[in-house]
């Protein structure tokens, strides 16, 4: 990885531990705090009225290092913009999630179907911006190099992406430091992926995220001070679909994002059982780490296993893209 690349992933880092000091008393302030819901783990209601929205941090700092390196190095405005669109985009959804559930105190939040609606918009205008900058609409099967011409299947392909990863890292967000480490380990594969298949951009965007995740990890590690909030879940998986696309990995998201794929499986085969078996649940309780946690699972022992399922992923992804031809 380039030299200019390493000093973009310490200034991220530096920066998020600078900007989280600063923000975090901010925030304690205005008491803007989690509501914890009461049907969640017992344990955590000790958890209610920790800072929230932290997502911030980490999503301005990544956006702002990408565009000023971004420009400095000459890099594709309409690549920048995808991720920026669909990064901030979501972001901007969480945001307002966030704003329903902390200060109208709705636990909820925004309904289902005005966060799929938002989610599926910003995923369709990024589409649109793709298609007229002559994006490909062909995947690639990974390991077996299988080329494949979705044509107008493809920008369906993309949509499902966008609404079903951004859902995905928002559901992966409930033990301290989940969703943070998995995806700073995502990104960092992609960082290897831009530089692989010549995408500058996502290596520069990738490497930012990451070491802003990383600094962010310093307030919401075990026992975390200060949470992401939907602004920060919801972006980072809106990032994912932007890189994935750009490099022309669509099909290596699931494998890369392995934990969020398998966080999102548990919730859809809880919710089957439930109803096909008439009240029958498959878990003790969904998504499966808060399962873990009932049967009596730290967080920290949650954490290690899923970053070390992640660190699978991201293995299985690197291989995966060997057997792409690439």
């Amino acid at each position: 990885m380039g030299s200019e690349f390493w000093y973009v992933g310490m200034v991220a880092v530096a920066s998020s531990l600078a900007l989280g000091a600063l923000i975090l008393p901010f925030l304690r302030r205005l008491r803007l705090g989690q509501v914890v819901r009461a049907e969640g783990p017992q344990s955590h209601l000790t958890k209610q009225g920790t800072p929230t929205m932290g997502g911030v941090i980490f999503l301005s700092i990544t956006l702002a290092l990408l565009w000023f390196f971004g420009l400095q190095m000459s890099l594709d405005p309409a690549r920048l913009a995808v991720i920026s669109l669909l990064t901030l985009g979501f972001g901007v959804v969480g945001l307002v999630d966030d704003v329903f559930k902390v200060v109208f105190r709705r636990p909820l939040g925004l309904l289902a179907r005005e966060k799929l609606g938002w989610q599926a918009l910003l995923t369709a205008f990024a589409a649109l911006v793709l298609s007229f900058a002559g994006h490909s609409t062909h995947v690639t099967v990974p390991f077996l190099g299988i080329g494949i011409e979705l044509g107008p299947l493809y920008w369906a392909l993309l949509l499902l992406w966008g609404m079903g990863f951004s859902n995905a890292v928002n559901l992966t967000d409930g033990v301290d430091g989940l969703a943070a480490g998995t995806v700073a380990i995502s990104s960092l594969t992609y960082a290897v992926i831009g530089l692989v298949t010549s995408v500058p951009e996502v290596t520069l965007f990738a490497v930012a995220l990451a070491g802003a995740l990383l600094g962010f990890l310093f307030f919401n590690a075990h026992p975390a001070r200060l949470f992401m909030g939907d602004v920060g879940s919801l972006a980072l998986g809106g990032g994912l679909v932007a890189m994935s696309a750009l490099t022309k990995t669509e099909l290596l998201l699931p494998i890369i994002g392995i934990v969020y794929v398998w966080t999102t499986l548990s919730v859809m085969l809880q919710v089957a059982s439930f109803r096909l078996f008439k009240g029958r649940r498959l878990f003790r309780m969904s998504p499966f780490h808060h399962a873990l946690e009932l049967r009596g699972w730290s967080e920290t022992q949650i954490v290690v296993v899923y970053y070390f399922a992640g660190l699978l992923g991201a293995a299985l992804g690197l291989l995966g893209l060997h057997g792409m031809g690439r």
